[in-house]
């Protein structure tokens, strides 16, 4: 059990800066995120696009924005927790018992919720039986590459993350490279990469294909893919990878009790609190009058929640309002030598 002032829902710009926050005013923090990265939408949509709204900052991609804040928080040595998605959140003693589909649980008064338009969950594959071996051999994302050394992996998409797995895998395992078209969408450097090593036998590319079926006794055996005419291939396969995007979801969320209009979760605008007491919403997931989707907004939201977060977790203590430029107790927090 994961004891904590206050839990995060969401490792994107808003989650991390609200972590800071928390951090600042003496409280301890864990966040939880269901990607595998740090960085919210910024990573996954935008990594490489100018924001030109962040304050003080003429311009900056998402990949720039997201390191400064990891870096703004390093000195807290906050517990992250990636790759997992929060299933449940139960009411226990005038706390919070938040567990995770990874089987932990955390035990909290309070609970922020910075999840941005809701949880990405990969888009999946269609045919039937594929969900008996997601997880095992049918992978969306890739955590440890070592696991398909020697191996054969059949990789299916047409961008980026499926080009350059395709590239990487190649180096220790025989790799079966499957898109539903003849175009693909990843750099064009990476495009022809793929290209030069189909040519010379290191990869097997196979266009106008789809995945049709998959069979296996206890474990994935082969695969059959569907050309655009009808034809169909069967080959043995020891992984498939599917890389088609992602789509957004609020997934449990929405199980949870709170007052949700349009996919977003009303809250107040004092504390950023929801209709639950104890469970506050900040970023581009909470709606109020006047709520504008900026990560500004969210920086602000957040700043709010967590200083209402001090009566929750130090209810016998006074929260005192103090300016990180002349507080002596802010700056040994953060490490700041005078």
């Amino acid at each position: 059990m994961n004891k904590t002032d206050a839990l995060i829902i969401g490792a994107g710009p808003t989650g991390l800066f609200t972590a800071h926050q928390l951090k600042l005013i003496g409280l301890n923090c864990e966040i939880v995120d269901n990607l595998d990265k740090i960085g919210g939408q910024c990573i996954e949509l935008y990594p490489d696009k100018p924001i030109y709204d962040i304050p003080a900052i003429p311009e900056c991609t998402g990949e720039e924005l997201t390191n400064n804040l990891i870096n703004q928080i390093k000195t807290f040595n906050i517990p992250i927790h990636l790759n997992e998605r929060v299933d449940e959140v139960k009411k226990e003693n005038n706390n919070w018992l938040v567990k995770t589909n990874a089987g932990k649980n955390f035990f909290t008064p309070n609970v922020i919720i910075a999840g941005g338009v809701g949880s990405f969950e990969p888009r999946k594959f269609a045919p039937k039986g594929c969900e008996k071996y997601e997880n095992q051999s049918i992978l969306y994302s890739v955590k440890d590459k070592k696991v398909f050394k020697g191996k054969t992996v059949s990789i299916f998409g047409g961008g980026d993350s499926a080009l350059d797995w395709a590239v990487e895998l190649s180096k220790t395992s025989k790799v079966n490279l499957i898109h539903r078209r003849d175009d693909f969408r990843g750099a064009q450097s990476t495009v022809d990469k793929v290209h030069e090593l189909a040519k010379s036998g290191t990869i097997n590319l196979y266009t106008k294909y789809q995945l049709a079926n998959v069979s296996g006794e206890k474990s994935l055996d082969s695969i059959g893919i569907k050309h655009d005419d009808g034809e169909i291939k069967t080959f043995k396969t020891d992984y498939v990878l599917g890389f088609f995007g992602l789509i957004m979801q609020l997934g449990p969320i929405a199980n949870w009790g709170l007052n949700i209009d349009k996919k977003t979760i009303e809250v107040d605008t004092e504390k950023f609190e929801t209709n639950q007491k104890g469970i506050y919403a900040v970023g581009d997931i909470c709606n109020y009058p006047g709520k504008l989707k900026l990560i500004l907004s969210g920086f602000h939201e957040g700043a709010l929640a967590a200083r209402a977060c001090f009566k929750l977790a130090r209810p016998d203590e006074k929260y005192r309002f103090e300016f990180t430029t002349s507080s002596k107790t802010i700056k040994n927090r953060l490490g700041v030598k005078e």
